[in-house]
């Protein structure tokens, strides 16, 4: 495992993040989710991402429990705050009250004192960001919070928060987008203002919801129990993913796996592989429902792809990628 700095911090992550959205309290059993744990921290992932609105809370008990053992100083544990985690009005959002409740909630569901990179889920617009980052200023004022992120923020959402964070010194250090060779939108707007305010990425779903780890044959039946399968129709699942479950994209996809044998990679790995290779990002975030799968693409930190490689991939999936930053978020 290698790692690097989380934008112009001094916090160090690992290159591979272990995520838990939809696995811990869902998919996966707990004495798995915890095997996955182990797995990750044996392979020198430092860094684990989740959310209080994963599982419906579980996904942060899950994880607190898995890591109930690890020398806290060892790790970087981060999480996120916005959306509803309750019937109540005011159990969402970015208010002052949500915020404060919220965080105390995930403290104790994750068994910590501290959460070291504290994510504003989604941009809120019936808030005050002003409010907003106020809010987070004492938390990082009363040591409960060491940095503070957001996760799909447009650039100008971005610009905005930044210059709240200088006036009131919150450090503001990282963004949370989605990032893959297949949904590249963040690289004409949100990386140009997350370089200017000093953001790292740890970005999501390298695989594009499972589409690029190959096991979508064109022309075949979804595999049964894959994440396609259990969720095609899904209205959230079909925004992400289901714009590429067709023949023609999943051809592309294919030829791939050729070009990763070529360096002795999967196409997990490549995939993985590939968004390290951008200098803007600090680490990539994977889950997994199985040890053996953080294994494997552990394997792609430290790897160096060159210019043909990249090239041949862009060429390969030509068309189908998605390129329009007004689809960020």
């Amino acid at each position: 495992m290698e790692y690097r700095k989380l934008g112009n911090s001094g916090l160090t992550v690992s290159e591979i993040s272990l995520g838990n959205w939809i696995t811990h309290g869902a998919q996966v059993e707990d004495g798995t989710a915890k095997a996955c744990v182990r797995a990750a921290l044996e392979a020198g992932i430092t860094t684990f991402d989740t959310a209080d609105v994963y599982s419906n809370t579980k996904a942060e008990t899950v994880l607190g429990h898995a890591l109930k053992e690890t020398r806290r100083e060892s790790i970087e544990l981060c999480t996120k705050v916005c959306h509803p985690t309750g019937s109540g009005r005011n159990d969402r959002g970015l208010s002052r009250k949500h915020i404060m409740e919220a965080c105390n909630a995930s403290l104790q569901r994750l068994q910590t004192d501290y959460i070291d990179v504290y994510y504003a889920h989604r941009y809120d617009p019936n808030t005050p960001l002003e409010e907003t980052f106020l809010a987070f200023a004492d938390l990082v004022r009363q040591g409960k919070v060491h940095y503070i992120g957001v996760s799909e923020w447009t650039a100008a959402q971005i610009e905005e928060g930044s210059a709240l964070a200088k006036e009131l010194r919150v450090p503001f250090i990282a963004s949370q987008p989605q990032y893959s060779m297949l949904w590249r939108v963040i690289e004409q707007e949100v990386v140009p203002a997350s370089t200017q305010a000093g953001l790292g990425h740890i970005t999501w779903s390298p695989l594009a919801q499972g589409i690029l780890s190959g096991k979508y044959i064109p022309h075949e039946a979804l595999p049964a129990g894959s994440r396609a399968a259990a969720e095609a129709g899904a209205p959230f699942f079909n925004n992400l993913a289901g714009r590429w479950l067709r023949d023609d994209v999943l051809t592309a996809v294919q030829q791939l796996i050729p070009l990763a044998k070529e360096i002795g990679l999967t196409l997990p790995q490549l995939a993985v592989a590939w968004v390290l290779q951008h200098p803007y990002v600090s680490s990539v975030i994977i889950g997994a429902s199985r040890p053996e799968q953080v294994l494997e693409n552990v394997k792609a930190s430290g790897v160096q792809l060159d210019r043909d490689i990249l090239s041949r991939i862009d060429e390969i999936l030509g068309e189908w990628i998605e390129r329009n930053p007004a689809k960020t978020g």
